[in-house]
């Protein structure tokens, strides 16, 4: 699935994941729109069936999981982390359909963990009432510590990023490893280690991200 485009004379390869990336992007904005469709010219009197069904216990359970963890004042942020949780999970089990998951490319879940980040400093900055604030909040409890909190601040990106890519990947390249090892007796064995590295370890890391996002957005929107 990796193809090469020319501009200006110069040549760049889009690699699978990237290709992948746009392929879980599309499937979710084509279902998001159908499902939409169909709420819009939902009876208001008539329950929910089907498909309609799920989208909405889906929703109000995310609502929930937001109020638990971040508060009912910032259930605004619901509607990110409902995308954020659906965009990992399928793109956690794309390997399923034996293509490239995007979350095994370092540069999507390091794009994914520095929205969390940008959105941790937006509301940092905010709650300390400006520029001079969020300086000072770096130096509480006193002022030795700086280098400590800026460092730590720094690493929540990289080390959300690099958990989820870690994961991803390294589930991929065993069973790479194994498909290549067993060659025709591979299908016997597979279907377990495809049950723990892309459906187990999938969700998983999908939860984990999300409740990490909320925990480090919701710590600072909880003081605005």
């Amino acid at each position: 699935m990796a193809f090469t485009i020319t501009i200006g004379g110069n040549a760049y390869l889009i690699p699978q994941s990237v290709t992948s990336t746009f392929m879980v992007v599309i499937l979710l904005s084509i279902g998001g729109i159908i499902i939409g469709g169909k709420f819009k010219n939902l009876d208001p009197t008539t329950k929910p069936k089907g498909i309609l069904h799920i989208a909405e216990i889906t929703v109000e359970s995310m609502q929930n999981l937001v109020i638990t963890n971040m508060g009912k004042h910032n259930l605004k942020f619901a509607p990110y982390i409902l995308t954020l949780a659906l965009f990992l999970l399928f793109s956690n089990l794309w390997g399923l359909l034996g293509l490239t998951p995007p979350t095994s490319d370092v540069s999507i879940t390091m794009s994914l963990a520095l929205i969390t980040f940008a959105l941790t400093q937006i509301f940092s900055f905010r709650s300390n009432g400006g520029f001079l604030g969020y300086l000072k909040s770096f130096t509480e409890p006193i002022v030795v510590i700086t280098p400590v909190n800026i460092i730590g601040e720094l690493a929540n990106p990289i080390s959300l990023s690099f958990r989820l890519f870690g994961n991803i990947m390294s589930g991929g390249l065993i069973l790479g490893l194994v498909y290549a090892a067993l060659g025709n007796f591979s299908p016997i064995f597979t279907p377990l280690l495809h049950a723990y590295f892309d459906i187990f370890a999938g969700v998983l890391q999908t939860f984990i991200f999300v409740m990490l996002t909320m925990l480090y957005v919701g710590g600072d929107a909880e003081k605005h």
